[in-house]
């Protein structure tokens, strides 16, 4: 894992947002912000993005609030945890650490939700956007979960549904079902890689955002996101966009369609060998493949001229 160049805090509205940059500010190459996952999954499992500072390029990692090394605030209601919030505190961030007029966003899973609500803001100085495993809609990361676990062993569903309707989902039980889904769809790498383990077992220590915006799992979602969408404004992402997706993601091909088909300059890439989180699962191939795309828009060498709505995405 590559080591920080720099780790610090900027306050944001007096609470304190905790963030980390591998590689040079100054180098002259477009910035990489990663934004992670959950809400409320810290930047860890992210880690391996760092790799991209091998090529000069800075990458920066941070914690959104609430979560990791930044301001925990377990005592806050549904009406604090926002997309608004989260979005005011990513502009703070690139102020404070004053890359706002050059950087380019990878998002992964709900990073990616707040990164296409952030590009969709145009703002001025965002080069590039990565979605990385991201849902357009809640509405469509419902119906595919539902699918998906709809193939689970009948007693894996029954033990889920159970809990569900008792309201028992944090038993050992439900936990241990759970696994068996997240095997499948969220890391295909069993045991998970250390800093996989570590960003759940700090989600476990306060899952407050996770538990306000999202509920219990990633397929239970009862919570103040159920209902978001971005399929009516992806359209005004201008920044060149790369989508990332694994062939056994829980963010299936038709969560994340309506992003292909409204973003004018797109392309996506599916990781043959992977699920929700192929930055492990195929660290090599996803380096290379969002290293490439970055040094592409740097030097503004489209690669969409034609209309790409309509094709699959390149699987790898």
């Amino acid at each position: 894992m590559p080591r920080a160049s720099r780790e610090g805090t900027v306050d944001f509205r007096g609470f304190e947002t905790w963030y980390r940059i591998t590689g040079d500010l100054d180098s002259g190459q477009t910035p990489l912000v990663v934004l992670h996952g959950g809400p409320g999954v810290p930047h860890d499992y992210t880690l391996r993005i760092a790799g991209v500072a091998a090529t000069g390029r800075a990458v920066i990692h941070y914690d959104q609030l609430g979560c990791g090394n930044s301001t925990h605030l377990r005592d806050r209601g549904a009406d604090f945890w926002t997309v608004e919030l989260f979005l005011d505190e990513l502009d703070n961030l690139l102020s404070k650490l004053d890359v706002a007029g050059d950087y380019s966003v990878l998002g992964q899973s709900w990073g990616g939700m707040l990164g296409a609500e952030h590009a969709a803001r145009q703002p001025a100085g965002l080069r590039a956007l990565v979605i990385a495993n991201s849902p357009a809609s809640m509405e469509l990361w419902l119906a595919e979960a539902n699918r998906l676990r709809g193939e689970l062993p009948a007693e894996v569903q029954a033990t889920l549904l159970a809990h569900e309707q008792a309201g028992t989902t944090d038993s050992a039980e439900y936990a241990a079902a759970e696994q068996v889904f997240y095997d499948r769809h969220v890391c295909r790498v069993v045991p998970n890689p250390p800093e996989v383990a570590a960003s759940f077992a700090k989600l476990a220590e306060d899952p407050t955002v996770y538990h306000t915006m999202n509920g219990p799992s990633e397929f239970h979602v009862i919570g103040t996101l159920k209902g978001w969408s971005i399929v009516d404004r992806a359209g005004r992402i201008t920044a060149p966009t790369l989508l990332i997706n694994g062939r056994y993601d829980e963010a299936t091909d038709a969560c994340m369609q309506p992003f292909a088909d409204a973003i004018p300059d797109v392309r996506w890439e599916r990781f043959a060998e992977s699920s929700h989180l192929p930055q492990v699962e195929e660290e090599d191939r996803y380096l290379e493949v969002v290293t490439s795309f970055l040094a592409s828009v740097h030097q503004h060498d489209r690669h969409d001229e034609h209309d790409q709505h309509d094709q699959p995405p390149t699987e790898s």
